[in-house]
């Protein structure tokens, strides 16, 4: 892992993009990291970023979690059986 200030990644920027391919690149201003450059190779790579630093996931996943710590969840294969039909009917028992 490579650390650089902001002023240098401007100047070189292509010779990081290349080095972020061998691994992140932390992106400082005053010494502080502002941001990471990471390789991708594929869509498929750009849309697990995406979705993976995505703020509404994020929210969708702790409401989740919390309703699963509430007991509000339903067993797994129970979301398999769902998912494989198709339906997102709710269980009449709230």
């Amino acid at each position: 892992m490579k650390i650089a200030p902001v002023a240098e990644i401007k100047a070189r920027f292509s010779a990081y993009v290349e080095s972020a391919k061998e691994g992140p690149v932390v992106v400082t201003r005053n010494g502080r990291p502002v941001a990471v450059l990471v390789a991708a190779e594929t869509d498929e790579e750009v849309e697990d970023l995406l979705i993976a630093h995505s703020p509404r996931l994020r929210r969708i996943l702790d409401a989740s979690r919390k309703q699963i710590a509430e007991g509000a969840g339903i067993p797994h294969e129970e979301f398999w059986r769902r998912a494989r039909s198709g339906g997102s009917s709710r269980s009449a028992k709230r």
